[in-house]
């Protein structure tokens, strides 16, 4: 289990399985050319709990959950520390 911290302070827990996972690779390898895979790849990370519990400490005070917010901090949870940059 990978467990961390973004920047903003979100606090996560990724199984260290889930980063040797082939399908995330596929979406990884296609999200450039199509954006809308970064709900799936949201949720093959984090699973189902942790990525409401993201949108939720994303979520604005207008309700709105911001995309360049969680592409950043999808992309931190994906380079912390030189564990997830192994697999």
């Amino acid at each position: 289990m990978i467990k961390g911290k973004t920047k903003s302070g979100f606090e996560f827990e990724v199984p260290k399985k889930m980063l040797d996972n082939y399908e995330l690779v596929e979406n990884l390898s296609e999200l450039e050319s199509n954006p809308l895979l970064l709900t799936k790849i949201v949720v093959q990370i984090l699973g189902k709990k942790q990525s409401e519990d993201l949108k939720d400490f994303l979520r604005d005070e207008d309700g709105i959950v911001p995309v360049t917010k969680m592409e950043k901090e999808v992309t931190e949870i994906l380079s912390y520390r030189e564990e997830t940059k192994n697999y």
